[in-house]
């Protein structure tokens, strides 16, 4: 079924509610340990194992929307237009990165976020430009990204912090969220890959059911269409709602 520009591919936001919801879940844990209602090992592996998914399956949805954004406007902006667009989108989420920084800097400090998935979304948008219309050149670098970045984080440490964004880890280093681009930025590249080749001309290039009108697939395209605003604002309602229970 092919959409018009103006339409949604519904699978994508359904997606994105997933990972969101996933994203909570995991907030949920931390904050209850952190205000004691719990004492869950947060390095376990089986939450380890839930945490990364989340922020795979964010990113590489970052890479597939990158494709269709591009796919509904080439053809009406020029290419100074395009460039000026995924400017503006790459840095303004960056910069709600670094108020994650500041934030975290004072709730809860210990670990507060230097470098997390705002930081490596939008610093991705910018870098990711060049290969929005690619598909194997996106692929090979995304995967030469992502074993660059797996050698790096077991192998190599160092005692500066100025190349955390690139994925050197100084010794004794601790966050509570950190994306680098090596290898994640290979994690966005590899969803332009995907969306270059599920869809193009803004039509899917494969067969799906329609599930779209379900009411809990409506509820997870609402999340996932909203996803920016609920990952700024839910971290403040779930501590607000513990801190008024905690007394």
């Amino acid at each position: 079924m092919k959409e018009t520009s103006s339409e949604r591919f519904w699978e994508i936001d359904a997606l994105r509610g997933i990972a969101i919801l996933m994203m909570i879940t995991y907030h949920v844990t931390f904050d209850l340990n952190y205000f004691e209602f719990t004492s869950t090992d947060l390095n376990s592996l089986p939450l380890l194992f839930f945490l990364y998914p989340v922020g795979t399956l964010f990113l590489l949805l970052v890479g597939v929307s990158l494709t269709l954004s591009y796919s509904r406007v080439k053809n009406t902006y020029s290419k100074n237009q395009l460039r000026i667009k995924y400017l503006k989108r790459g840095t303004s989420i960056f910069a709600l990165g670094l108020l994650i920084t500041l934030v975290t800097w004072v709730y809860p400090h210990n670990g507060f976020i230097v470098f997390g998935i705002l930081h490596c979304i939008g610093l991705s948008i910018l870098l990711a430009y060049p290969f929005i219309r690619s598909r194997f050149s996106a692929f090979l670098i995304g995967v030469l990204c992502i074993i660059i970045g797996v050698v790096l984080r077991s192998t190599v440490t160092v005692d500066f912090p100025w190349l955390l964004w690139l994925g050197f880890v100084p010794t004794s280093f601790y966050t509570l969220d950190y994306f680098p681009l090596l290898p994640w930025f290979g994690v966005v590249l590899i969803g332009i890959f995907l969306g270059n080749t599920l869809y193009q001309n803004n039509a899917r290039n494969f067969t799906l059911k329609e599930y779209s009108r379900f009411i809990g697939t409506r509820m997870l395209c609402f999340l996932g269409r909203h996803a920016l605003i609920i990952y700024l604002l839910h971290q403040l309602i779930i501590v607000g709602i513990l801190y008024l229970l905690s007394g």
